[in-house]
């Protein structure tokens, strides 16, 4: 199993970077290119140590992980070939491919995934969500992992890219440790392998012609994997109106982020192409487990949920329809995690039985805090709403409106709030869900819900997993730790030539398959 490469990835890497630099192999001077005008300049690209969308967008083209999300965020392997689980849950057996070369031209084998996932478990943004005791090559292409604790969410935790166990040469990832990789040595399987890096200028990545694709279809982030542009620029262009102007240009094929008050103006534009998010964003309305007048009174929660009326918050908010949806699963329609359990008691807006409901949990018009920023306007605008609505229940709600960073030290003190606005990114995972983490503030935790969890967590079969988040999210509305707003989608927009795998834009949005 030993490989003999003492520091020839190491060297592959840099003299990449100084060849490309110099114009020396550089792809055909018909080469397709893609221009990607994305929202700033991104920090390092190495995947395992960050979560900045703006890294994650080009990072996923170079590096993978061993499984990838399909289209229903369900696993599938990507570098694995197939896995085994004991009868305990705590050791997890994953045969590899065999023939995938580095962008170096090294083979990967077990002793690199064994790397790289030791370094993920131990300095990774989300590596200890697996909760590894070791990693151990048992056969050159068979990795064997040892769990300190059955997770039944492991495979999903190895497939999500974004601070994710991405696998790099043994020798790069050992060498890094807790430091973040250097561009030289960005060496992974993907697709597109690193170009170059002109700082406020663009990020490059190229056409990896020795690329090995798995066969099946592609769906979602799982399966077949084509590089169709030789190249592809990720260009950082944090003004909106430049970002809009570029792409109707024809100086960008495809633009991020674009401001929800413009759509309306852009979507029968003829010189673009909207792209709606497939993974929404929701606000959640966090309450008090901890401390206060809603500590453990779920009938108090119960009837504040029970005054709000979503549908109202959203078209304050966000405004265009097309941009919302007052839905009450914390997971979209397609997601294998969706599920309307619970959701009956969403978005009722019925002050009159909210009144009586508060009446009888004991309450007296004490006033209740809600902590709020105007960082996030869309936080605001919903707060302001909600205040209004809760005062047609006779529910005394008094805002505290601080800014995102006193939000945040704020909110960790206990006795310092009834209930915060924040929001959540789609998730493939309930696990991940910050309200399932009992030391996240808000701090729910109950017998029933630590039951719950450890039937979610505690298992692999997705069939049981699925029936055991269905009853979480009852639990969720019966107790109510955080009140779900509702999803917003943002919009990137396209030039009309552009040919993407996908209909709406990914949470990061990938361009193999892609072509103009």
């Amino acid at each position: 199993m030993t490989k003999n490469r003492p520091t020839r990835s190491l060297l592959a890497g840099a003299a990449l970077a100084i060849t490309l630099a110099a114009g020396i192999g550089a792809a055909p001077a018909m080469a397709e290119t893609m221009r990607y005008a994305t929202i700033g300049e991104p920090p390092s690209l190495d995947s395992q140590m960050g979560t900045a969308n703006v890294a994650t967008i080009v990072s996923q083209h170079m590096f993978e992980p061993l499984y990838a999300l399909d289209s229903k965020s369900l696993p599938q392997p990507l570098l694995a070939e197939s896995d085994s689980v004991s009868d305990d849950e705590k050791t997890i057996t994953i045969k590899l491919r065999e023939g995938v070369p580095f962008h170096n031209g090294d083979t990967m084998n077990a002793e690199d995934v064994v790397a790289s996932l030791t370094r993920w478990a131990e300095y990774g943004a989300r590596g200890g969500t697996l909760n590894l005791d070791k990693a151990e090559a048992t056969g050159e292409y068979e990795v064997t992992l040892t769990l300190n604790e059955p997770n039944g969410a492991w495979k999903q935790m190895l497939s999500y890219v974004n601070g994710g166990g991405v696998i790099y040469p043994a020798e790069i990832v050992t060498a890094a440790g807790g430091e973040p990789i250097k561009p030289e040595n960005y060496v992974g399987t993907g697709p597109y392998k690193f170009g170059e890096w002109r700082p406020n200028r663009y990020v490059e990545v190229v056409k990896f012609d020795d690329y090995a694709s798995r066969e099946e279809p592609s769906d979602g982030w799982a399966g077949k994997r084509e590089a169709i542009f030789d190249k592809i620029q990720f260009v950082p262009v944090p003004d909106v109106g430049t970002r809009v102007s570029g792409v109707q240009a024809g100086d960008y094929d495809y633009a991020e982020y674009i401001s929800g008050d413009l759509y309306g103006l852009l979507k029968d534009d003829a010189s673009i192409k909207p792209y709606i998010s497939a993974g929404p964003i929701f606000g959640l309305m966090f309450m008090n487990s901890s401390d206060g007048i809603l500590k453990d009174n779920y009938a108090l929660r119960r009837a504040i949920l029970e005054a709000l009326n979503m549908t109202e918050a959203l078209q304050v908010s966000v405004g265009d329809p097309e941009l919302f949806d007052a839905q009450g699963s914390f997971f979209t329609e397609g997601s294998v995690w969706h599920s309307d359990a619970g959701t009956e008691h969403y978005n009722q807006g019925n002050a009159e039985k909210a009144a009586e409901m508060a009446k009888a949990a004991g309450y007296n018009g004490e006033p209740i805090s809600l902590l709020v920023s105007t960082n996030y306007q869309q936080h605001f605008d919903q707060a302001n709403v909600f205040k209004r609505q809760l005062a047609d229940a006779g529910i005394n709600l008094e805002l505290n409106v601080v800014d995102w960073a006193t939000l945040l030290k704020q909110r960790a003190d206990p006795a310092a709030w009834d209930m915060f606005m924040t929001h959540h990114s789609t998730l493939p995972e309930p696990a991940l869900l910050t309200f399932m983490n009992e030391n996240y503030p808000g701090w729910w935790t109950s017998p029933e819900k630590k039951a719950l969890a450890a039937e979610l967590i505690g298992t692999s079969d997705m069939e049981k997993r699925t029936a055991a988040w269905a009853k979480l999210q009852a639990l969720a509305y019966e107790q109510v730790p955080a009140v779900k707003v509702g999803d917003v989608y943002s919009f990137d927009i396209a030039a009309p030539g552009l040919e993407t795998p996908w209909e709406k834009a990914p949470t990061f949005a990938y361009f193999w398959g892609a072509s103009k």
